[in-house]
Formats: structure tokens, sequence, C-alpha cells
């Protein structure tokens, strides 16, 4: 595999060895990885918008991730094992922290403390500041937040209106509005999911 598989977007989790080594795919490069990933993430949120499943619960974020990427990597669908340089979340704390905050979205839901665009959001962002698996954290938990919009039957989130794969000034918007979110402001991130 060439060594430009193992560059990564600004504010992406870099990929360690052994996990570039658990592709299911022959790749060449991040721009083929890409494309590959892009196709099994298609299918994936397209079986979600199918479901009927409970989506609010850790073994439907988990089979979303796998539907999402596991033709592609042999950990899809799997938490992480270690640390990671984006959250602060211990791996072994992933599984409790991930199901609290489906549980908070659930009684947000139940009790209408918040629409469905911000609840979807503050879903998203919990989820990514818990970073459950090793890869596609950002895609997997906009898509779930994609899905909670539409069960809620909403207008569906944009994220900007264009990819936030490659670098570019989406992501550095969107990474921005992150971290205000981090700091209990949501509204730069809500109004990029929405524009």
């Amino acid at each position: 595999m060439a060594d430009n598989l193992f560059e990564q977007p600004n504010n992406a989790t870099p990929l360690r060895p052994e996990e570039v080594h658990a592709l299911r795919v022959p790749v060449v490069d991040r721009r083929q990885l890409n494309e590959i990933e892009a196709l099994n993430v298609t299918e994936g949120r397209a079986w979600a918008l199918r479901s009927r499943r409970d989506h609010l619960t850790d073994s439907y974020l988990t089979e979303l991730h796998r539907r999402m990427f596991g033709t592609v990597w042999t950990w899809a669908g799997a938490y992480r094992a270690h640390e990671v340089n984006i959250g602060n979340v211990p791996p072994h704390e992933v599984p409790v922290r991930v199901r609290a905050a489906l549980d908070d979205a659930r009684y947000w839901a139940e009790h209408e403390t918040y629409g469905a665009h911000e609840l979807a959001i503050r879903l998203h962002h919990r989820l990514v500041l818990v970073h459950p698996f090793v890869n596609g954290n950002g895609r997997c938990t906009r898509a779930m937040a994609d899905i909670v919009v539409h069960r809620m039957k909403a207008a569906p989130l944009t994220w900007g209106s264009t990819s936030l794969i490659d670098t570019g000034a989406a992501r550095a918007a969107y990474i921005a509005a992150l971290k205000r979110a981090d700091d209990h402001d949501f509204e730069a991130l809500i109004a990029f999911a929405t524009s």
C-alpha cells in the first residue's frame, strides 16, 4: 500500500498500521480508499433510512457503522480498543458513554426537550466526543443525526451542502462548529448542519 494512504485530513483520526492492514479490499491510495468507502457509506445510509429498528440503541449504532464500512474494514462496527487523538474517552468507557448519549437522546425526544434538528445535532456532538470507532465516526454520527431527523419527520440536515471528507472551507467550518459545541454553544453547529 502506498504511504499516502496514511495521510489523513486535518482533525481526522490517524489510522495505525495494523488498522490499515485490516482492509478487506486492495487499495493503492487515499483517493481510492475514499471512493470505496463512499460507496459503502451510501449503502449503509440507505439501509438506515429503510430500517424500522429502534435507532437509539448501541446495537443499532454499531450495525450502522458496520453497514457503512464493513465491506472496506474488518474492524467496522466494533468499538475502538485504544486511545485516539480525538475525543477524551478511554476505550473501556466507550460502550457506557454511547449508551448514555443515546438514552439522553431518547429522553429528549420523549419529553420534547429540543426540536428535531437540535436534538440530532446534540446527539451527533456527544457521539463525536466519545469517538466510539477506529475511524468513520463523523460520517457515522452524521448519519445517525440524519436518521433521528428522518424518524422525527423533520426537514433533512444538509451538513453545509458539501462533502466533509477532504480538507477545505466546509470541513474547517464544521470542525470550528464542533469545537464551539464542546463549550455548549450549539448555534454554529446547528446552523452548519442546516445550511
